[in-house]
C-alpha cells in the first residue's frame, strides 16, 4: 500500500496515529446529530444577522468537509449532508485549543460532527459558529480537485460512490428516483392494488422474449434462469384469488448495454382481474399525471431539448395506422408472407430467418419508421399476434389488444388485456417453441405449472408492464440510464469484458 499512496494520501495516513494520540477513534462511532442542513438553510438562509444576535439558534450537523480555508487559529469551510450544504466558521476561541488541536487534523473529505449557533458572515452568507468539532470518520483517499474533478461519465459510473460525494446532480438523481418509486407504489395502493414478492430463480425463461442468465443450484444441481419478467408468477396469484397485484422488482436480461439497455434493471408489472386494455391505459395515463404534479411540480416535463406534455390526454393510435402514416402501407390487408418480404426489402426494412409470418414483418416496419418520432406521450395500440404470446385476440384474429407506451421515441410501457382461454394459450407457447427451435433465442419455452394454473379458471384481466429505470429517466431529465442506476453493469476499468 504504501509504494501506491501519493503524497497527500501518506499524509492523510500520517495523521492517524496523532488522532490516537489524542484518544480519538479515527473511524468513529455513532453521533447523534438532530439538524438537517437543509431545513436550516430554508428556515434562516433569509434571516438577518441581529435576528441571531437577539435570539441564538442552535444547531447540531453532522455530514462531509466539502472546503476548508484555514488561517492558523481560525478557519472556514463547508459540510455537506444528504440533501445540502453550510457554511461553518471554527476558532481556537470558540472552541479551545484542544478541541482545535483535532479540527486542525482534518482534511477534505473527512466526516464531521459539529455544534454551534447560527450566523451570518461578512459577505451574508449563513454559516454555523462552531462551538464543538466532533471527527467522526476520517478520509485516506483525496477527493477529486474541485473544478475538474470527476467529469468522465465512465469514472462517475465505476466509482459511484465518489460521483454522489462531488456531483449534486447525482444525488439529487437518487433522490428522486427514491421518491418516484414511493409515488408509484402509493399510486397502486391508492387503487386497492397489493404489492407481492416472486422468485427471481426460474426453472423457466418465461413471461417475455429475450435471453436469460443462467445459474446453477449445487444443492438439486439444476440449472435455473434468473427471471426475465414476472409476470406468469403474478398471474398464478391472481388465478390464486388476489384479484389486483403488482411487483416492483429487479429483471436480468442478457443483452447488451446501452443508454436504454442495462442487463439488470427494475420494473413493475401489473395485473388487474376483471379489467382490460383500456384499465390499463387509464392507470398508465394516472401514473403519468401523478408523478408530474405530486413529485415534479408541473404536467411540462423537459426531456433533453423538448418539453413533454403530460397534461392533454394522451394520443391513442393503431400500430397499423401509425405505419400506414409513414409508409402508406395499410397492414390491416391480407398481405401474404411473401408480399410483406418484397415490402420489406423495397424499404429496406431488415428481415430475420425465423420469421415466417406478417406480423413479424409488420413489427419490424413500426420499428423502423414509427418508433423514433413518438415524442409525445403516445399509446399504440393493437399488435399482431406474432409478437404477443399472452394476448387475447381482438376481434380480427391477425391482432391482439395490446399497446405500448411511448415518449421520446422510446417504448416505457407494454399491456395487454390477458389471455385467459388455456387452450389458445397452448397453442400460442407452441408456436413460440417453434420459433425457439427455428433459431430466435428470445423466445419462450412452455411453462407447464402456468399452464396447469390457467385450466383452473383465470378471470379477464388487464396486465401492464412499466421500466422503473426509463420512467426516472424522463422525470430526472437524463438520457442515459446508467445516470439512474446508483451501480450500473460496467465493463472492466481496462475496457475489457
Amino acid at each position: 500500500m504504501e509504494e501506491k499512496m501519493n503524497d497527500q494520501q501518506r499524509a492523510r495516513f500520517e495523521k492517524l496515529a496523532r488522532y490516537k494520540e489524542l484518544g480519538i477513534d479515527p473511524f468513529g462511532s455513532r453521533y447523534d446529530w438532530k439538524d438537517q442542513i437543509r431545513d436550516l438553510v430554508n428556515q434562516y438562509g433569509s434571516a438577518d444577522a441581529e435576528s441571531f444576535e437577539a435570539n441564538p439558534v442552535h444547531v447540531k450537523v453532522a455530514g462531509r468537509l466539502m472546503a476548508l480555508r484555514k488561517m492558523g487559529k481560525a478557519a472556514f469551510g463547508n459540510i455537506q449532508d444528504e440533501y445540502s450544504k453550510v457554511q461553518f466558521w471554527i476558532g481556537i476561541q470558540s472552541v479551545g485549543e484542544e478541541n482545535y488541536q483535532v479540527f486542525k487534523l482534518s482534511d477534505l473529505g473527512d466526516i464531521a460532527g459539529l455544534e454551534g449557533t447560527l450566523m451570518k458572515s461578512k459577505t451574508g452568507e449563513l454559516t454555523i459558529r462552531v462551538t464543538h468539532y466532533t471527527h467522526i470518520s476520517k478520509c485516506l483517499n483525496p477527493l477529486p480537485e474541485k473544478f475538474h474533478g470527476l467529469t468522465d461519465p465512465e469514472e462517475r459510473y465505476r466509482h459511484r460512490y465518489v460521483d454522489l460525494i462531488v456531483n449534486e446532480d447525482s444525488r439529487k438523481i437518487a433522490i428522486l428516483r427514491s421518491k418516484i418509486v414511493k409515488q408509484v407504489r402509493d399510486y397502486c395502493d391508492s387503487l386497492g392494488f397489493i404489492e407481492i414478492e416472486t422468485p427471481v430463480l426460474s426453472p423457466i425463461a418465461g413471461g417475455a422474449a429475450a435471453r436469460p442468465f443462467i445459474t446453477h443450484h449445487n444443492t438439486l444441481d439444476r440449472d435455473f434462469y434468473l427471471r426475465i419478467a414476472t409476470e406468469l408468477n403474478l398471474k398464478k396469484a391472481m388465478i390464486g384469488g388476489l384479484d389486483r397485484v403488482y411487483e416492483i422488482g429487479r429483471i436480468f436480461r442478457n443483452e447488451g448495454i446501452d443508454t436504454r439497455h442495462n442487463p439488470e434493471f427494475t420494473t413493475i408489472e401489473l395485473y388487474q382481474a376483471y379489467g382490460d386494455l383500456q384499465s390499463m391505459r387509464e392507470w398508465m395515463e394516472g401514473l403519468m399525471k401523478t408523478i408530474a404534479k405530486n413529485i415534479i411540480g408541473s404536467y411540462q416535463i423537459p426531456w433533453g431539448d423538448v418539453v413533454i406534455d403530460c397534461e392533454k390526454p394522451f394520443r391513442w393510435i393503431s400500430m397499423a395506422e401509425a405505419i400506414k402514416e409513414k409508409t402508406g402501407i395499410d397492414f390491416t390487408e391480407e398481405i401474404s408472407f411473401e408480399k410483406a418480404v418484397e415490402l420489406a426489402k423495397e424499404h429496406h426494412v431488415p428481415l430475420e430467418k425465423s420469421w415466417n409470418s406478417t406480423g413479424y414483418i409488420m413489427q419490424a416496419f413500426f420499428d423502423e419508421f414509427v418508433e423514433k418520432d413518438l415524442i409525445q406521450p403516445t399509446f399504440i395500440h393493437t399488435y399482431p399476434i406474432e409478437v404477443s404470446p399472452l394476448t387475447k385476440k381482438t376481434s380480427d384474429p391477425r391482432f391482439v389488444e395490446r399497446f405500448e407506451f411511448f415518449i421520446g421515441g422510446g417504448e416505457f410501457s407494454n399491456s395487454y388485456t390477458e389471455l385467459n382461454d388455456p387452450f389458445d394459450q397452448m397453442e400460442r407457447f407452441k408456436a413460440q417453441l417453434a420459433a425457439k427451435e427455428r433459431g430466435d433465442d428470445e423466445a419462450e419455452g412452455i411453462d407447464e405449472t402456468f399452464m396447469d394454473a390457467m385450466r383452473y379458471g383465470m378471470p379477464p384481466a388487464g396486465g401492464i408492464g412499466l421500466g422503473i429505470d426509463r420512467l426516472c429517466m424522463l422525470f430526472c431529465n437524463v438520457q442515459n440510464i446508467r445516470e439512474v442506476l446508483l451501480f450500473p453493469t460496467m465493463k472492466d476499468a481496462g475496457g475489457n469484458n
